[in-house]
């Protein structure tokens, strides 16, 4: 595991790696116990956040009020991932209800199958990455809305002040966000409006968003007709109409969240409760869990990250990257066989397929049933023991680097999470079938993973990761540094990550910071694999978990800049 100095369970501040392509989301997680005990805990991407977090709480706020109000300030302070053009997910538990609420963007009535080919079907480079024909309709603002309507307990427009504070009268950038907006005006110079908004930023004045500000505030005052109708809509309609690209005020207008039905299942001796497609990641979250449990007698007595675990674990995400490749799409588009992906027996089959010498060949990575069919995160738990965990993102950082002149918001890029074309990779090298392509009005297939584990029905845990494809990987391992190595929260997100997803099938990379030990690194090249230190930090996992005692302990990746405070609140009756 990496030493990362100055860093505690209260409250830290890390210094992240510039990111040449940062990852998809920032994360936030927010957790508060019962009243009874009075203490709770906070952990976000970014200090500011966790600032507000942190007074919504003390001021007597519940979960989603605190969610809603970090969600709106990280749209400013953390303009890689943090959003109001974006969308995501979010996972509660309520009186012992689960329940799911799916804010994804979609695709507009306008888009195509094959909007991103040329006449030869050849994959236009970019098209579905940068400029404005990437963004997808933009979800966040009207999930957050939901959740709010059906669950807060403070006035809505109370909730945004701390953001359009921010936005108004500006944040001083740290050193991290300026190297990545400097990155990213440079990697998309003379493509994007992004270096006039953000290629300035400085160390020695504040970073004030004069128009975000006037966005927040008409969604303050209006609630999600300040941003879907009226003056906002039109404004993205006119960005639209100026680069090219396909959203419309009918497309935002028409924009709804929807309430689905968690996934939920039993591990253990806990029940999880996670993401339903149109993420893959519960389902593949569920898979590795089950896939490792069924080869128990083959990791017994395996070191952390020695070479043979890391080959076992490889060897089970290849296959559950194929069967996302095959199976996962929108729900209201295809049917999802969610049960039978999960099925322990079909898992144990899967993980019977393993072998623990040497490196399956891709040609014998086949989908496994016998027919076919980088993002901000943030969790509460309330004091009266109801939860709420929610990621959301831009895709990639920045998303598709345009921001909506007059409005002041960056636009997301969501769209390359289609299969723009069957068995072509997208930005972060997964390949995608039929069920994921583009139809007018669907939600792309995501990796966020916004997950709760329970214990007797309170809250055991709460974690979640931006990163792309590495999402559910990276909370697996998460989930695994602390259950089966006895980690505390704060060594399980600070250890060494490694992801393999199918392509290229002998490719594992590992934590930039953290790097895997010598031995397992020549082990494992020693096998075959081509062992490959990733260029930024894939991941910045956050994680709260309960004690038997009840106690909460908080922690934020010391690979990103957030920050974690364990507070105590006046006992409610």
């Amino acid at each position: 595991m990496c030493e990362h100095p100055h860093m505690n369970t209260s409250s830290r501040r890390a210094h992240g790696s510039l990111a040449l392509f940062a990852v998809l989301s920032s994360l936030l997680l927010l957790v508060v116990r019962p009243a009874v005990a009075g203490e709770a805990a906070v952990a976000t991407s970014e200090r500011h956040a966790t600032e507000t977090a942190v007074a919504v709480l003390s001021s007597g706020g519940n979960a989603v009020d605190a969610a809603v109000a970090t969600a709106f300030v990280l749209a400013v302070t953390y303009p890689e991932a943090g959003n109001i053009g974006g969308g995501g997910f979010a996972t509660l538990t309520r009186g012992g209800e689960a329940k799911f609420l799916d804010f994804r963007e979609t695709a507009p009535r306008a888009a195509t199958r094959d909007m991103y080919l040329d006449a030869t079907g050849k994959v236009v480079p970019d098209s579905s990455l940068v400029g404005h024909r990437a963004a997808g309709v933009p979800g966040t603002v009207a999930g957050l809305w939901e959740l709010h309507r059906q669950h807060g307990s403070k006035p809505w427009r109370e909730l945004l002040q701390p953001a359009i504070r921010l936005a108004r009268e500006g944040f001083v950038p740290p050193p991290q966000l300026i190297a990545r907006t400097t990155e990213k005006a440079r990697g998309v110079k003379d493509r994007t409006n992004f270096a006039a908004h953000f290629g300035a930023l400085a160390a020695d004045k504040p970073f004030v968003q004069a128009d975000l500000a006037r966005t927040l505030e008409r969604i303050a005052t209006r609630g999600p007709n300040g941003f879907y109708r009226g003056e906002t809509a039109k404004l993205v309609a006119a960005e639209m109409r100026r680069g090219g690209g396909l959203i419309t005020e009918s497309d935002l207008r028409d924009y709804k969240p929807v309430w689905r039905t968690p996934l939920r299942t039993t591990w253990r001796k806990y029940e999880l409760v996670t993401a339903p497609p149109p993420s893959s990641g519960g389902i593949a979250l569920v898979q590795l869990l089950r896939m490792k449990d069924a080869l128990a007698p083959r990791f017994e007595g395996l070191a952390h990250n020695s070479g043979q675990y890391v080959h076992l674990v490889a060897e089970m995400e290849k296959r559950v990257f194929a069967d996302r490749a095959q199976y996962l799409g929108d729900p209201d588009f295809v049917k999802v066989p969610v049960d039978r992906l999960t099925d322990p027996q079909y898992l144990a089959r899967r993980a019977s397929e393993v072998d623990p010498g040497g490196i399956s060949k891709l040609t014998n990575i086949r989908p496994g049933l016998q027919e076919s069919l980088e993002t901000t995160h943030f969790a509460i738990v309330d004091g009266a023991g109801d939860a709420v965990a929610i990621t959301y993102t831009l895709n990639g950082s920045f998303g598709n680097a345009v921001v909506v002149e007059g409005a002041g918001f960056l636009l997301n890029n969501e769209m390359d999470d289609f299969s723009i074309k069957p068995g072509e990779q997208n930005f972060y090298g997964v390949v995608g079938g039929s069920a994921n392509e583009i139809a007018p009005g669907k939600r792309m297939l995501s990796s966020m993973t916004p997950t709760i584990l329970l214990q007797d029905g309170k809250v055991h845990m709460v974690i979640g990761t931006p990163g792309g494809s590495t999402i559910f990987t990276s909370v697996f391992q998460g989930i695994v540094n602390v259950e089966d190595f006895g980690m505390t929260p704060l060594q399980a997100v600070g250890a060494a990550r490694f992801h393999h997803q199918l392509l290229p099938p002998t490719r594992i990379v590992y934590s930039r910071c953290c790097s895997l030990p010598d031995a397992a690194l020549a082990e494992l090249r020693s096998r075959g694999y081509d062992m490959v230190r990733n260029p930024w930090e894939f991941g910045d996992l956050q994680l709260i978990r309960y004690d038997a005692n009840g106690k909460a302990e908080a922690a934020s990746d010391p690979r990103g800049r957030g920050t974690s405070q364990v507070i105590s609140l006046p006992a409610r009756k």
